[in-house]
């Protein structure tokens, strides 16, 4: 039941992303949810003192957590986050302007 509705929160929380990133993002969580669980209590903590700053909450986090994410990844996973950095990385110039 506490998976169930974590995942519900999760789901109204990704409405802008992308539905394949949705899917690894719940593959994740169904296999390590207490891990999750800690990331996202930390987080909540974190919106509360830095003013509701998702981004700020997310920085400070997230990294913390970075090798446990990366244990929790299916090489499938690990690869699609590789191309997605990858092609992140082709949009934009040395200069840090956008590619048109």
């Amino acid at each position: 039941m506490k998976q169930f509705a974590m995942k519900k929160v999760l789901q109204s929380q990704m409405k802008n992303v992308p539905e394949d990133q949705q899917k690894m993002i719940m593959e994740m969580l169904e296999k390590d949810p207490v891990l999750f669980e800690k990331i996202a209590k930390e987080m909540q903590a974190e919106l509360k003192a830095n003013g509701n700053n998702q981004m700020a909450a997310a920085m400070k986090v997230l990294p913390k957590y970075q090798q446990q994410i990366m244990a929790v990844m299916s090489p499938e996973m690990k690869e699609k986050l590789v191309k997605m950095q990858m092609g992140a990385q082709g949009q934009f110039n040395a200069d840090g302007s956008v590619r048109r």
